[in-house]
């Protein structure tokens, strides 16, 4: 058993990923895994894998980073394998080994203070769609999997991290002076107070995000599971989303996440950044 409560068996995990692995992989192609292992379930100690294990195939997709030889996970038997090894999150960088350094994607996390405050991020989350929208892009929104929300901009990798950090900046800024009893800047969570975290910082080199459809280490079985702006007007809580429903959403509603994959759309920021450097 790996989610007892709900009677998820480890076959059942192994089954869920084997079924929707296509949109998962897409997600993690060509990116720096970072996995979090459970040996003894979720309940137990968690241990952070980057490296290739000693133990691993001899055909695990992996390449030479940083004096380290680093999984890939590109195919389904990894996945099956990472997941039998104990792997219950996959996380992933926002650059590729095809060009480090250009981030394939804008992302904003929004951390609500307590797990009673989800209206609180569905409601940053449109105002930020609002706001992407007015500056011409194309946002596409997802539960964590835990308890907030994230926000990805597909953008063309041409930009380096400096460049897209610049544009996070501008746009968290704003929403400070316009919503600043609602959301807060501050890293440190004793500091935050009732207010909503809204994280620009994570999009950075080396640092990683759940990969879509990922199950997290959460008692409800939940996953990083990509939604509507029609959902998010309409409201939902991130448990609405689990292993347990994830193949039958997809099949019904399509991979809402192939914008920032299979369909990615290049946008440009051009206009945007030579904007932020004149107010600067």
């Amino acid at each position: 058993m790996i989610w007892a409560d709900l009677g998820i068996r480890k076959l059942d995990y192994l089954l869920y990923l084997a079924e929707i692995s296509q949109s998962l992989l897409r997600h993690s192609q060509d990116r720096l895994l970072m996995m979090w292992v459970y040996p003894h379930g979720i309940k137990g100690k968690r241990i952070e894998k980057r490296s290739l294990p000693s133990s691993a195939p001899l055909w695990i997709p992996s390449t030479f980073y940083k004096e380290k030889q680093r999984m890939l996970l590109n195919d389904t038997a990894t996945l099956i394998w990472a997941a039998d090894y104990g792997a219950l999150e996959f996380h992933v960088p926002f650059d590729s080994v095809k060009k480090e350094h250009y981030p394939l994607e804008l992302a904003f996390d929004l951390d609500p203070p307590n797990d009673e405050s989800f209206e609180l991020v569905l409601e940053v989350a449109f105002e930020l769609k609002r706001v992407l929208d007015s500056l011409g892009l194309q946002a596409i929104p997802r539960t964590s999997g835990s308890t907030g929300m994230q926000i990805f901009v597909p953008i063309a990798p041409i930009y380096t991290f400096e460049q897209a950090r610049k544009m996070n900046t501008f746009i968290a800024n704003y929403f400070l002076e316009k919503l600043p009893g609602k959301i807060t800047l501050e890293r440190v969570v004793s500091k935050r107070g009732k207010k909503l975290y809204f994280d620009y910082l994570q999009l950075w080199k080396g640092r990683t995000m759940p990969a879509v459809y990922s199950a997290r280490a959460k008692p409800n079985a939940t996953v990083a599971a990509p939604v509507t702006w029609e959902e998010v007007q309409k409201g939902f809580l991130p448990i609405d989303f689990t292993i347990l429903n994830m193949k039958k959403r997809i099949e019904q509603k399509g991979d809402l996440f192939s914008v920032i994959t299979s369909e990615k759309h290049t946008q440009n920021l051009d206009e945007i950044l030579s904007f932020i450097e004149k107010a600067l």
